[in-house]
């Protein structure tokens, strides 16, 4: 392939991954990686409310990686409360799960910057044959693409296994015991299942620029060497 047409295709990979790294840094601050209602269940027992009369116990909590807000419902009127996961509630979630899924986060973005410079360098300088040139790009890229499909299975299992939501409800309540009734990711889930994706297209531009897939390169290495040995 003709250098001009490298070039571009490595500028190209280069701004998708400035724009995961930009992506991933904002998305991992912002609140909104999960949206849910939940059931105020001992007011709704006492009453035994079914119905359109669940709507009267029905709060509402949204959260982030770090903070979030929720509302309690129990029939007299909202309660609105803020609450942060550092300190707050680190004895109350799975505070292990919950930070192995902040340090991903920090990975996206810091190896999506680094292969953002590598396609750069290799766009317009000279590439080396080490970590720097082809198997570099191959590398970085797909280091980005496990560190964000692991966020997204990691942090779903914390919703969905560990019950964060319901952690969360429950944080600090004595009288009253809530319940996760309706759940949905947010925004910046999704997010990272973009990035996701733009680390896999990154994949796909860098071999549609010629450069072969590192164990396929090793692949026809042996075998043109086998067949030169079998010349002589």
């Amino acid at each position: 392939m003709p250098s001009r047409q490298k070039q571009l295709i490595f500028s190209i990979s280069g701004l998708l991954g400035l724009s995961c790294a930009l992506t991933a840094a904002v998305a991992t601050g912002l609140p909104f990686w999960l949206d849910g209602t939940v059931l105020c269940r001992t007011g709704a027992e006492l009453v035994n409310a079914t119905g359109p009369e669940l709507d009267k116990f029905l709060g509402e909590v949204s959260y982030g990686l770090f903070h979030g807000h929720r509302v309690k419902q129990c029939g007299l009127g909202g309660r609105a409360s803020r609450f942060s996961f550092f300190p707050d509630l680190l004895s109350s979630v799975p505070a292990g799960l919950h930070v192995s899924v902040i340090f991903l986060c920090g990975a996206v973005i810091l190896f999506s910057s680094v292969a953002t410079g590598f396609f750069f360098f290799n766009a317009f300088g000279r590439p080396y044959e080490t970590l720097q040139g082809p198997m570099g790009l191959y590398l970085w890229t797909f280091i980005c693409c496990v560190c964000s499909s692991l966020i997204m299975i990691l942090f779903a299992s914390e919703v969905k296994l560990h019950h964060l939501t319901d952690r969360i409800a429950n944080f600090n309540e004595v009288n009253f015991v809530f319940q996760t009734y309706s759940e949905r990711y947010g925004r910046s889930f999704w997010l990272f299942f973009l990035i996701f994706l733009l680390h896999g297209l990154n994949i796909l531009l860098i071999r549609l620029a010629g450069i072969q897939f590192p164990f396929q390169e090793t692949k026809e290495s042996e075998l043109s060497g086998g067949a030169a040995d079998l010349m002589y």
